[in-house]
C-alpha cells in the first residue's frame, strides 16, 4: 500500500505523534523515551514560547491505517537573523524501516520549505540548542539519555540516500569516576580559586532559583558561538526554569561566583534518568514519579547536561573548580558512570575539560543537510 501522510492538526493527534516511538522502539534496551509531558509541551502552540516568533508543521505517516513515522518541520527566524541562513529545520523524526516513508515524510518538509522560500532543510534540531538534536550516527549499542536521541542504524543510511549531507557532528563521552585524580582536580581548582578571587556557591535551593535567570544569561553568552543555538527569549528561560529547576540536587549544581557573588560559571548535572524513564515510558503520572525519586537517590550513573562560563573568564581554569565539585559529589553518592551527552567536535574548550578523567568517545550525533 501507498504510504499516506496526515498533517497534525488537533491535540489527539499531536499525542499520537508524540507516542509513536514507543510502539517503534519497544523492546529496544538502548532507546530511552522522552519525557512525555515536556514533549507535548514543546511542541504545542500554546505552551512553547518559541512560538511567539516560530512556526511548525507536523507530519504523521501511514500505511494501511498504521502509523509508520513521524516528522517535524519548524521555521526559527531567530536562526535566520543570527546566522544568515535561510533553512528550515528539521526534528522528532522517526519511521519504520522502509525507504519510501521516509521519502514521504522529508518530500512533506522540502514541499513546505519550497514553498516558504528556503534555502535548504537542516536537521535533527529542535526549537533552540536545549531541545533533542542530531541523529545518532555511532553507538548503536549504547544507551541514550534523556538529553539524547536515540534511533535505528537505517535512518542515516536512508537519509543520505535522498541527498543529506554532514553538516556537523556532536560527540558524547562516558567518563569513568574514580579517585586517581582527586587531589590534583583539588589542588588546581584551590590555585585558581586564589588567583582569581572566584568561589563557589553554597546557598539552599530558594538561594539557586534566585540564580537561575543568570545561568540562561550566561548560556546566551557562552553559547552564542555555537552550531545552530539562537538567544532565548525571558519566556522560554521562565519556561525552562519552571519545567527543570524543580529537580535540582544542589551538590550536582557547581556556581562559581565572583567577589560581587555575579554567576560567571556553571555546570549542570542529575543523576541519570535514562532507566526510570524506560520503566515509565517517559510518563511521570500516575506512579512513574516514584522511579524518579529512587534515581535521585540512588543510582551509579549520571548525566552531564550543560555547562556555561562567561566570555570574560574563558581560559582562566575556572572549569576546575567546576570539576572539583562534581568529581566530590560523584565520590560520595557512588556515582561510577558520567555520559557528557552532545559536545560540538569543534568545541575545544569544553573537551580539554574531559583531560580531568578517564574517558571513551562512544556515540556521535549528526545535523544533516540538503540545500536546494
Amino acid at each position: 500500500m501507498t504510504v499516506e501522510t496526515r498533517e497534525v492538526t488537533t491535540l489527539r493527534q499531536l499525542k499520537t505523534f508524540v507516542k509513536f516511538p514507543l510502539s517503534l522502539y519497544k523492546g529496544d534496551p538502548y532507546y530511552v523515551p522522552a519525557m512525555y509531558s515536556d514533549e507535548l509541551n514543546t511542541l504545542r502552540t500554546d505552551r512553547n514560547p518559541a512560538f511567539e516568533d516560530s512556526k511548525a508543521r507536523y507530519w504523521l505517516a501511514y500505511r494501511d491505517g498504521r502509523v509508520v513515522g513521524r516528522v517535524a518541520a519548524m521555521i526559527v527566524p531567530k536562526h535566520e537573523q543570527k546566522w544568515g541562513e535561510n533553512y528550515m529545520r528539521f526534528g522528532w523524526i522517526d519511521f519504520i524501516d522502509d525507504a519510501e516513508v521516509l521519502s514521504t515524510l522529508m518530500g512533506a518538509v522540502e514541499k513546505w520549505a519550497q514553498e516558504e522560500g528556503k534555502d535548504g532543510v537542516h536537521g535533527p534540531l529542535g526549537f533552540t540548542d536545549l531541545d533533542r538534536e542530531g541523529m545518532l550516527v555511532e553507538g548503536f549499542n549504547e544507551m541514550t539519555t534523556l538529553a539524547t536521541i536515540y534511533n535505528y542504524p537505517y535512518y542515516p543510511k536512508q537519509l543520505e540516500a535522498l541527498g543529506y549531507i554532514k553538516d556537523v557532528d556532536w560527540l558524547d563521552h562516558e567518563f569513568t569516576v574514580t579517585n586517581r585524580s582527586e587531589e590534583k582536580i583539588k589542588k588546581a581548582a584551590e590555585l585558581v580559586a586564589k588567583h582569581t578571587g572566584l568561589h563557589m556557591f553554597k546557598g539552599s535551593k530558594r538561594d539557586l532559583l534566585k540564580l537561575a535567570p543568570q545561568i540562561f544569561e550566561v548560556i546566551n553568552e557562552a553559547y552564542s558561538g555555537l552550531y545552530g543555538t539562537v538567544p532565548l527569549s525571558e519566556k522560554q528561560v521562565q519556561a525552562y526554569i519552571k519545567t527543570y529547576f524543580g529537580f535540582v540536587v544542589l551538590d550536582y549544581i557547581p556556581i562559581v561566583l565572583d567577589k560581587n557573588d555575579r554567576l560567571v560559571g556553571f555546570g549542570i548535572t542529575f543523576p541519570s534518568f535514562s532507566k526510570a524513564l524506560q520503566k515509565t515510558r517517559g510518563f511521570m503520572f500516575p506512579f512513574g514519579f516514584i522511579h524518579f525519586l529512587r534515581a535521585l537517590r540512588k543510582n551509579d550513573r549520571a548525566d552531564l547536561y550543560l555547562v556555561g562560563v562567561r566570555d570574560e573568564y574563558r581560559r582562566t581554569g575556572i572549569t576546575a573548580m567546576m570539576m572539583n565539585q562534581i568529581i566530590q559529589t560523584f565520590l560520595k553518592r557512588g556515582i561510577k558512570k558520567v555520559e557528557s551527552n552532545l559536545t560540538l567536535e569543534d568545541n575545544l574548550d569544553i573537551l580539554a575539560m574531559w583531560k580531568y578523567l578517564d574517558n571513551r568517545q562512544h556515540k556521535r550525533h549528526r545535523c544533516y543537510i540538503k540545500k536546494f
